[in-house]
Formats: structure tokens, C-alpha cells, sequence
């Protein structure tokens, strides 16, 4: 059983991984999606007002200016360098750019633009922006255009702080300009032979951008983690009756292997004791027929205990015990001759040493007479000895009675003394599984012996006899 749902819940834990991979996919599909198409609803205003900014000028209001005057100033140096070749233009022409640029940067007032915008057309988002040159050529004749700049090249001469994969910032701060962001791409040149021409973008996005789509797609994680805590509730809630059913099927096999188990010993006695009163060489008389007849009583009426106790059998975790005052003593001899009956001229030797001083005891007879004949069992299976021998002795102190059971057989390992007392526990190396049974006897007697609160000890040679120690309060 336990291996088996092991099993089961090692692949609900496989599937649950898998589902909630599949569905973390398919929201993180649908959270790029939804930021691939985001629209800004403003987009379009703010277009028209910077595009009216900027009609006659460059990137922002003034921004020709500066660029013409950096440019064309330095245009015949620029192509002298150029005509001699080496680096002497690429480097020139990088500082220049830099210079211009922190220049720009220093210069720029988009957010007039985007505050005026604002105003204009009442807009409440909070925006953050981005303006960059992309592309950046100039021209000494006949419209050959020469690359001063390209957003796809990094270039040691220009400040890093400046470069940026969207191109050379100018100013804003928006992080993350992008396609879905764009509100414009510029290209302009110039109509004469000596001239520039550039491209520059601008960017214009809700801030806090994540945060507005993930707010948006709320209805969507919710629905996916309700649908994943609804799968796993459903699986609880099938394993669950599913154990309890298979429980259920246990308690009756349980209880078909445990009647088998506890009829055996009563019925042998009464058939053993049946025989003796039918031999035709037994001299009838009242001292000889009434032990036989009283052992035969006893054990019939264990048997219409066992019916009795059958819940009890199926369920050992719900023993109801009828405690009465009882001579140990008297309750030892009794059980010690049933089971001499039972074993019938086998080669078992029974010995009890009655030590204790005092053996009142307050138990159920049914179930402490189950605890004994249970260890009895065992001390026979498990002995090679020609001779088997199981000495049972008591002894007292002002509190506490004990028993102590001992045996000449094969002992435990530390392994088996560790699960003795466990449900269907066998130890199947032992005499090469010449021993039969169903694992079930010394569970049912540990069971009863919390039932009554008292205390059992094994301890064993390994390899010769075992001792079990019962301890029980005095009554």
C-alpha cells in the first residue's frame, strides 16, 4: 500500500509540475503578447504636438541649432581629414559627436513638449520618454554620405554613458525604448552638396509599463491559479477516498487473515482434548474427564469471544477491554496447559517460575491470553532446537509486576527487532521461509498491550533465544 501510493503521488507531483509549467508558459505568452500589442491611447496627441513642435527644427525645439552650428563649423576640417585617410577623421569626428551630443543633452526640453501635451489634451497617464539619433551621415560633394554615426556600431570615442542599444541618448528616461513604444522615426537631409542628414526616434511609454499590464491580466493569473488549486484539490480529495477505500478493502482481509490467525490455537486445544476424552484407554473417571472438559470449556467460550471481539480483530486501534481483577498466576497456569494440549507430545518444554510475591493484576483474560499464545507462536517458529524450551517467569516490586518470556530459539537481528511488532511484518530470510504465517501475531499483541497501558521489551542474543519482558501495574 504505501509503496503504491508513493507511486501516485510521485506522478500527481510530476503532473502538477508539468500543469503548472504549461500554464506559467501560456500566461507568460500572454503577458508578451499583450505588451507587444499595448497601445497608448494618447499616442496619437502626443505625435501631433511633437510633430508641430519640431516642424522646422530637429529632435526638439532648438535642436537644429545646435547641430548646424557644431557641423557645418567643423566641416572643412572634417573633410580635409576625410581626403588624407587614416584615423584622423574617424577619431575627430567621434569627439565631435560627443561633444555635440552632451551638448544636446544639456539642451533638451521634450518634456515641455510632453507637459504642454499633457494640458492640451488632459492627459492623466504618467509617461516617461526617450529621444535618441539613430543614424548620422554627411555629405562633401556630389550626395556621397559618409557614416558619422550608426546605432549598430559602439564607438570608443563617444561616452558609454551616452551609447545605447536604441542609439545616442539625448534625453529621458525611459529604460526600455522599444517597437511597441515608438511614437515617431525622423529622417531629414540636407538639399545641398555639402550637408547631413540624420534619423533620430522618440519614445513615448506609460511608466511602470509591467506593472499596468500585469494589473490588466489580474482576471487571467487568477483564473490559472484557481484552475491549478482546483486540480490539486480534486486530486486530494480522490486520494483520500481512494485510501480510504483501500483501507477498507484491508480491514477485510485484515479480518479474514486474523480470524484464521486467532481460531487456530482454541480449536487445536478443543479437537487435541476431544481426542483424549475419546480414546478408548483413558480411565473414565471425574478427575481425568474434568480438566479435559474445562479446557474445552475455556476454549469455547475464547471462540465466542473472537466473534465478539470481531471489530475489534478488523480495527485493533478500537480494543474495548473488560478489566478485571486476576491471579496472574492462576491465569499463566491455565494458558500454559491449553497450549501444552495443543502441542500435543511435540518435543516444547513449558516451564513456569512463579516468583512474583504478589499477582493481582487488573486485565482482559481475552486479550493478555492472546498476548502470550502470540509470542508462544513465535518462540516455536522461529528455533531449530531439538528440544524447544520457553521458560516464563514472575517477579514483583511494591508497584509493578513482570514477565518475562524466554526462549532457546534462532534470536533477531536489530533489523527485525526494529519491526517486530509492525503490521505484516515477516522476516522472510529466516530459515529460508520454511516458517509460515501472515506477520499478524505479535501486532495483534502489541496492540493489546497498549490497549491495557503497559510496557513490552525484547531483547535477544542474536543468535540464542529471545527475551520478551512485559510489564504490568499491580492491582
Amino acid at each position: 500500500m504505501k509503496y503504491t501510493i508513493t507511486i501516485h503521488k510521485a506522478i500527481a507531483v510530476v503532473s502538477f509540475l508539468i500543469l503548472s509549467a504549461v500554464q506559467f508558459f501560456l500566461v507568460y505568452n500572454t503577458y508578451e503578447l499583450k505588451n507587444k500589442q499595448y497601445y497608448l491611447q494618447e499616442k496619437d496627441l502626443i505625435k501631433k504636438e511633437y510633430s508641430t513642435s519640431v516642424q522646422s527644427d530637429l529632435i526638439f525645439p532648438g535642436g537644429a541649432r545646435i547641430l548646424d552650428s557644431a557641423i557645418y563649423k567643423n566641416f572643412d576640417r572634417l573633410e580635409q581629414l576625410y581626403r588624407a585617410g587614416g584615423k584622423g577623421f574617424s577619431e575627430y569626428s567621434q569627439y565631435l559627436l560627443d561633444s555635440t551630443v552632451k551638448v544636446l543633452h544639456k539642451a533638451e526640453n521634450v518634456d515641455s513638449v510632453l507637459e504642454l501635451a499633457r494640458r492640451r489634451y488632459d492627459i492623466k497617464t504618467d509617461l516617461s520618454y526617450r529621444v535618441s539619433i539613430d543614424l548620422l551621415e554627411i555629405s562633401f560633394g556630389n550626395r556621397d554620405f559618409i557614416s558619422f554615426y550608426d546605432r549598430d556600431h559602439h564607438y570608443a570615442g563617444i561616452s558609454d554613458s551616452l551609447q545605447h542599444y536604441s542609439g545616442l541618448w539625448l534625453g529621458g528616461d525611459l529604460a526600455n525604448p522599444n517597437e511597441n513604444n515608438k511614437i515617431v522615426t525622423v529622417s531629414i537631409g540636407g538639399v545641398s552638396e555639402r550637408t547631413y542628414r540624420i534619423a533620430y526616434s522618440f519614445y513615448v511609454d506609460t511608466r511602470n509599463r509591467k506593472m499596468v499590464i500585469l494589473r490588466q491580466m489580474m482576471p487571467t493569473f487568477a483564473l490559472s491559479v484557481l484552475s491549478v488549486l482546483a486540480v490539486v484539490l480534486l486530486f486530494f480529495i480522490t486520494l483520500r477516498n481512494w485510501i480510504r477505500q483501500k483501507k477498507l478493502s484491508e480491514m477485510k482481509s485484515d479480518f479474514i487473515n486474523s480470524i484464521t490467525h486467532e481460531f487456530h490455537t482454541p480449536l487445536a486445544a478443543i479437537i487435541v482434548a476431544n481426542k483424549t476424552l475419546q480414546n478408548d484407554k483413558m480411565p473414565v473417571n471425574r478427575e481425568t474427564v474434568q480438566p479435559l472438559t474445562e479446557v474445552i470449556q475455556r476454549q469455547s467460550e475464547r471462540i465466542k469471544t473472537l466473534f465478539s471481539q470481531v471489530l475489534d480483530i478488523t480495527s485493533m486501534s478500537g480494543i474495548s477491554l473488560k478489566k478485571e481483577a486476576h491471579s496472574l498466576h492462576h491465569l499463566l497456569d491455565e494458558v500454559l496447559l491449553d497450549y501444552k494440549l495443543k502441542l500435543a507430545g511435540a518435543p516444547v518444554l513449558l516451564t513456569l517460575n512463579k516468583n512474583a510475591a504478589r499477582d493481582e493484576v487488573l486485565l482482559d483474560p481475552f486479550w493478555f491470553t492472546t498476548v502470550l499464545l502470540n509470542i508462544f507462536d513465535n518462540a516455536i517458529k522461529y528455533n531449530r532446537s531439538e528440544l524447544k524450551e520457553i521458560i516464563v517467569t514472575t517477579q514483583n516490586d511494591k508497584r509493578n509486576i513482570w514477565i518475562t518470556i524466554e526462549d532457546n530459539g534462532i534470536g533477531m537481528t536489530a533489523k527485525t527487532r526494529d519491526h517486530l511488532f509492525d503490521k505484516f511484518y515477516r522476516d522472510t530470510q529466516v530459515l529460508n521461509g520454511e516458517v509460515k504465517g501472515l506477520g499478524l501475531g505479535l501486532y495483534y499483541a502489541k496492540q493489546a498491550i497498549d490497549a491495557h497501558h503497559w510496557k513490552i521489551e525484547v531483547d535477544s542474543r542474536g543468535t540464542g533465544g529471545s527475551i520478551f519482558t512485559i510489564t504490568m501495574p499491580l492491582g
